[in-house]
């Protein structure tokens, strides 16, 4: 599922127009990522957390060449799934 059509199918559930829905997807994506961007951690409870984590500085090799090379410490997003969401993803292995 694209951005698309995570609005079609949410405007289609709260019955609302997909305009508002697409603005309200869009401001919600734009402060999640202003937030992690800035630090902070963000909770939806039942849905998860998004996060900012340190990735330490290591010694990586260039595929092509196969050269030693060092890997700069960098901060990357992180999605930790919540409880509810992640028993709802193994509730659906059950056929």
């Amino acid at each position: 599922m694209n951005k698309g059509e995570l609005v079609d199918a949410v405007a289609k559930k709260a019955k609302l127009a997909k305009k508002d829905v697409d603005a309200v997807v869009g401001a919600t994506f734009d402060v999640i990522v202003e937030a992690v961007a800035r630090g902070d951690k963000v909770t939806l409870v039942g849905f998860g957390s998004f996060e900012p984590r340190k990735r330490s500085a290591r010694e990586g090799r260039n595929p092509k060449t196969r050269e030693k090379m060092q890997i700069a410490e960098t901060t990357v997003p992180a999605f930790s799934a919540g409880k509810q969401f992640r028993e709802a993803v193994a509730g659906s292995d059950k056929s």
